[in-house]
């Protein structure tokens, strides 16, 4: 794992400062804090004999002396007090990320029209299992994704980074593209047709359909100048179970594996070109955008 690819980890980072912190604590807790005791009870035993000492030579010895030794010996060093005071939250922080809720940011417009660049979404980590951070390791079977679900993902081709798409074909599935309309498992999906969706990022237009996808209706975007095959897909593994041609592709999908695509059909790098998601790459199912810095009335649960 290169440098940085640790970096763009924050997994990883948060689980070394979780368990670094953590060792601190434990050590001041159950052997440093003690150890300071010791050495304050010492202390403030010679403290005590020197003071009587004097005492009875007539000399008076300043009362608050003794609680300032006691308090110098016993203070943290600055290295133990702030690893003790980061490692709850830090270890708060790595559980509700690594087992209930991460937050993501939205990159790009391949989710469009569901999801726009800068949307700041939670995505729910144990919808699909729970995992083991850092390797993503499922421990406790819980579901599985189902068609339509927004799913985020560890990218096939770089692990290290996330992806969000859209399920479209589950283990089993038959997943065609025809002239831009989806077939699964022979049959095809029902499009309404809704007025042109205006990317304002780019300032273009995009002819807009409700794709109902087995159960679950959302919104989709098409480009009528973008062909509807798909120009130089990827040597992927099980390559073998799609075919491609001049109106589109037909894949099917491998056990414990999941088809992928945008909302923005024309506009998507996704499981067309560099195929099918493992289910050990799932990371969770998104569901809300809890803040757009530019525009707050995006905030809520999505399709």
């Amino acid at each position: 794992m290169s440098f940085q690819s640790i970096l763009g980890n924050f997994a990883l980072i948060l689980f070394v400062l979780t368990v670094g912190t953590g060792i601190v604590w434990f050590l001041d807790v159950f052997f440093l804090s003690k150890q300071r005791r010791l050495a304050a009870d010492k202390a403030l035993a010679e403290f005590d004999a020197r003071t009587a000492k004097l005492e009875a030579d007539g000399i008076r010895v300043e009362q608050g002396k003794r609680a300032e030794i006691e308090a110098s010996i016993l203070r943290q060093p600055v290295w133990i007090e702030y690893s003790g005071s980061f490692f709850p939250v830090i270890a708060l922080v790595f559980f509700l990320r690594s087992f209930l809720y991460e937050p993501f940011k939205i990159p790009s417009s391949s989710m469009l029209p569901t999801l726009f660049v800068g949307d700041l979404i939670l995505v729910n980590k144990f919808e699909y299992g729970i995992r083991l951070p850092i390797i993503n390791k499922k421990v406790v079977e819980v579901s599985n994704p189902q068609r339509g679900d927004v799913m985020v993902f560890k990218y096939p081709v770089d692990p290290t980074v996330d992806y969000i798409k859209r399920v479209v074909g589950v283990p089993g599935d038959k997943v065609t593209y025809r002239n831009k309309r989806l077939l699964i498992n022979g049959k095809t999906l029902s499009y309404q047709a809704m007025p042109d969706f205006l990317d304002e990022e780019h300032l273009n237009y995009s002819k807009q359909y409700t794709e109902n996808l087995t159960g679950v209706s959302h919104r989709i975007l098409n480009d009528e100048q973008a062909p509807a095959f798909v120009r130089d897909p990827f040597n992927f593994p099980k390559r073998e179970n799609c075919t491609y041609d001049t109106e589109g592709f037909s894949c099917v999908v491998p056990e414990g594996h999941y088809f992928m695509m945008g909302d923005n059909r024309d506009n998507s790098l996704d499981s067309r070109y560099w195929g099918f998601v493992p289910d050990q790459n799932i990371v969770g199912k998104a569901f809300f955008i809890w803040m757009n810095l530019g525009n707050i009335k995006r905030i809520g649960s999505f399709n």
